[in-house]
């Protein structure tokens, strides 16, 4: 029997097809032909429709992808990074990737082009501002959920939170930022966008101490990339 047809029958979980055509049809090309053409088109359906699910629940807020880049106005360090990023070794080597500078630099575009590249390749992506993000633990925390909230992003392979810094926390939301990070420290990748250096980030948590820690588990083996430029949008 062709090779791919047992391939896809294997895929499909199709033992019974399999099966049929070893016993009835061992030599029917034509037969097998057939089936092979029809597996793989349900294979590559299935695959359409979990990249679709996968975009939608990851909540990006727009569609951007890489070739929508003005790679010429990206600062230097985002035009250096895109084609690691493009690979997202990132994701299995368990590190965060850190995008700090001013508005519209193309940090929160790269952030969605690799999510979305993420998705396409069956990640598990959720996308959310950092005030967004605080509001839904706040909220999980209330319904005496928080555990659960938590424990269901430990399961994400990718999470990006945008726009860190344009709203400050107060010490019981920054706690909960923290559990959450500290939750997928080491064990799935972050990506951060951020308006602010890190030593302004102590403006944002209101407690040194805290932004320490937090500093410290979400820089520890990230690539960190300084996104200072010229703003797009001025342009």
């Amino acid at each position: 029997m062709d090779s791919n047809l047992a391939d896809l029958c294997k895929q499909l979980r199709l033992s019974g097809v399999y099966n049929y055509v070893l016993d009835y049809q061992p030599d029917n090309e034509d037969m097998q032909q057939f089936l092979t053409s029809a597996l793989q088109s349900e294979i590559d359906k299935r695959h359409l429709n979990r990249q679709m699910r996968a975009l939608q629940q990851a909540g990006f807020p727009t569609k951007k992808r890489f070739e929508d880049l003005l790679m010429d106005d990206l600062p230097q360090d985002g035009r250096e990074a895109i084609p690691e990023l493009k690979t997202l070794a990132f994701i299995k080597e368990r590190r965060n990737v850190i995008l700090i500078g001013n508005s519209g630099t193309g940090k929160t575009h790269m952030a969605i082009a690799v999510g979305i590249r993420a998705c396409e390749e069956n990640y598990r992506v959720v996308f959310r501002s950092a005030a967004a993000l605080v509001n839904e633990m706040i909220e999980a925390r209330k319904d005496n959920r928080l555990s659960i909230y938590i424990k269901q992003f430990k399961k994400i392979d990718l999470l990006i939170i945008d726009e860190l810094g344009y709203v400050t926390f107060d010490l019981a939301a920054a706690e909960l930022l923290f559990q959450l990070l500290a939750a997928r420290y080491e064990t799935m990748s972050t990506i951060i966008t951020s308006n602010l250096g890190f030593s302004d980030w102590v403006k944002v948590f209101h407690d040194r101490t805290l932004t320490a820690a937090i500093l410290d588990r979400i820089t520890h083996h990230a690539l960190i990339l300084n996104m200072n430029g010229e703003s797009f949008r001025r342009k």
